[in-house]
């Protein structure tokens, strides 16, 4: 049985030039989302969406392996980031931020298996989150660069696209910021974390 592999299959979502924005096209996608709001080193809300939503999806992937004999590796987890004030994300005024978590799935996943996978990890997590849900999501024509580091050093490189390469392309953002966490945080050094910055953008 052949796994299919997302980062491979779309290998232009996962892959980005370091610290410049290139543009590419996002083709609508099915994700497992989770929302929140807080500093998402201290808030338990943001502890519980991770757990919920990796619980889920090895459910549904270990599920479709049985039911469909069909088998996936679990993507990477996602999220979007927004705030009342724009610039407090910049600034990494963490406490103002909402979020969506999110981990894309495969169209196969009906949600038989989605509502399967909440029954199973609800019995070791208790309650799902109110905002669990598996949905398409729309992104379109995206800006997005690779930033290697902490992800409190995004700042300047969000700065720059905000400020210098969205004005002289002549964009505006058409969503939220996006971040897509190809390292495990809790095995790789803060300096060599890998993660994919993406914006939408429409013209201005």
């Amino acid at each position: 049985m052949d796994k299919i592999d997302f980062k491979k299959l779309y290998k232009e979502l996962f892959q980005a030039p370091v610290g410049r924005f290139k543009q590419i096209e996002v083709p609508t996608l099915r994700f497992l989302k989770v929302d929140g709001h807080g500093d998402p080193n201290t808030a338990e809300a943001f502890k519980n969406a991770v757990e919920w939503l990796y619980s889920v999806s090895y459910g549904m992937k270990f599920a479709a392996k049985t039911a469909q004999s069909l088998d996936y590796v679990v993507p990477p987890l996602e999220g979007l980031w927004w705030a009342d004030d724009p610039a407090s994300f910049v600034a990494r005024r963490k406490a103002e931020w909402h979020w969506t978590l999110m981990i894309m799935a495969p169209d196969f996943i009906g949600l038989d298996l989605f509502e399967a996978a909440i029954r199973k990890t609800s019995g070791r997590l208790g309650e799902p989150p109110d905002s669990l849900r598996l949905e398409p999501y729309v992104e379109g024509r995206c800006l997005q660069a690779l930033h290697v580091g902490s992800y409190d050093d995004e700042g300047p490189l969000l700065a720059k696209l905000y400020n210098e390469t969205m004005p002289a392309q002549g964009f505006v953002r058409n969503g939220h910021h996006h971040e897509i966490y190809l390292s495990d945080a809790r095995k790789t050094a803060p300096s060599k974390l890998r993660t994919i910055l993406r914006q939408p953008v429409k013209p201005a």
